[in-house]
């Protein structure tokens, strides 16, 4: 028969109260893990979720990469990519055909410098027989760039031809104008020659006529060469030259005319350093337009300022006269061609002055007010290079 062992009545209850505990403990753990189980269910399930949309999002941009890589090899503009040391890492099909071959790997400023020749113009240059347009914009923080090229040499053609054909309209529209100045000088030459072959005529008469026969020949010559001109048009040369001997060569031609009609005439040039790029003949040969225009303006003891100045990346050269002014309405058509408020005039002079200042990329703008004179003004943008170079 077994014998039960029993224990002191504090032991039990200690004993229970460790069970109690045990069991707490045991319902807390229990607690614990299933939370913890469900937490783990739940970040299973957002990582799936967040899996699921990183999926989604790398396929979409593999499509867009693939559509871009489509693009770019479609486009018909060149695109080169250059990392940080200037060497192209990428160029489409288009510029590797406009460089003849891949150009991958190589160094663009060793690229540029074999390859392509500066034009007049900023941002075009050649390249065999061709003329390209270069546009280049940032890529990345780390200094990599993107060079956009187009072909601008079919556009180039086409501008030029429009400016011939609208300079050939224009030339039509005044056909009758430009036969009545030629019929004047003509017939006074004409005229003062058949004097000349008077048997009877004296020797200072005879001197006489053939001065007056020259200078109607003279203003035919020149009428003839202003016409011409204004219909063959203006392209910029590379000539490179300080503006203060731009302004010296148009104030050498003039001087005569001014001392001549008895009208002041002064220099006043506050960017002699300036350096200005293009045709120094047919900018000079503008300037001397808008000179004589002024001249003509002005009566004996006037004035006339020819000046330039500095601002921004811009040159303005200004002529400025004391003459009788413009009326606002004459104003809008001083540059229209073979318009001229003279009788003996022949409308093209500031005409052909407009079109050399386009072709160097500037404006010219009139100010007048009627009783107070005029001004013209010239503005000739400055390139990067030279301006930093002043």
């Amino acid at each position: 028969m077994s014998e039960v062992v029993q224990m002191p009545g504090h032991e039990a209850q200690e004993l229970q109260r460790a069970f109690d505990v045990f069991n707490q403990v045991s319902q807390a753990l229990t607690q614990a893990y299933q939370g913890l189980q469900g937490r783990v269910e739940s970040l299973t399930a957002e990582l799936a979720v967040a899996n699921g949309e990183l999926r989604r999002q790398y396929e979409a941009k593999e499509a867009l990469s693939e559509r871009l890589s489509l693009l770019l090899n479609a486009l018909p503009a060149g695109v080169v990519v250059l990392d940080s040391a200037a060497r192209v890492s990428e160029a489409n099909p288009a510029a590797c055909q406009m460089f003849g071959s891949s150009i991958v790997g190589d160094l663009w400023p060793r690229v540029q410098e074999a390859r392509l020749v500066a034009t007049e113009a900023p941002g075009e240059w050649h390249l065999d027989g061709r003329r390209l347009a270069v546009v280049e914009s940032p890529l990345d923080s780390a200094g990599g760039r993107i060079l956009l090229m187009h072909d601008v040499t079919a556009a180039h053609g086409l501008k030029a031809e429009l400016a011939r054909h609208q300079r050939l309209v224009a030339m039509g529209e005044m056909a009758a104008s430009l036969a009545h100045q030629l019929r004047t000088p003509l017939a006074t030459a004409l005229l003062y020659s058949a004097n000349l072959g008077q048997a009877d005529l004296a020797d200072a008469a005879r001197i006489r006529f053939a001065s007056k026969t020259t200078a109607q020949l003279q203003r035919l010559e020149r009428l003839i060469q202003e016409v011409l001109l204004f219909a063959r048009g203006e392209s910029i040369g590379c000539d490179t030259l300080l503006t203060g001997e731009l302004l010296g060569d148009a104030a050498q031609t003039v001087q005569p005319l001014f001392l001549e009609k008895k009208v002041a005439f002064r220099v006043i040039c506050g960017a002699s350093e300036v350096i200005v790029t293009g045709s120094r003949k047919a900018l000079a040969g503008a300037l001397v337009n808008l000179l004589e225009n002024a001249l003509q303006a002005c009566t004996a003891g006037g004035q006339v300022t020819l000046w330039a100045s500095e601002s921004g990346r811009q040159l303005r050269i200004g002529v400025r006269d004391t003459g009788a002014g413009i009326a606002p309405e004459v104003q809008l058509r001083v540059f229209d061609p073979f318009f001229t408020t003279r009788a003996q005039g022949t409308g093209l002079g500031l005409a052909i002055a407009l079109g050399v200042v386009r072709a160097h990329g500037g404006s010219i703008s009139v100010s007048s007010v009627p009783g107070e004179g005029s001004e013209f003004v010239i503005l000739l943008p400055i390139e990067e290079a030279a301006a930093e170079t002043h």
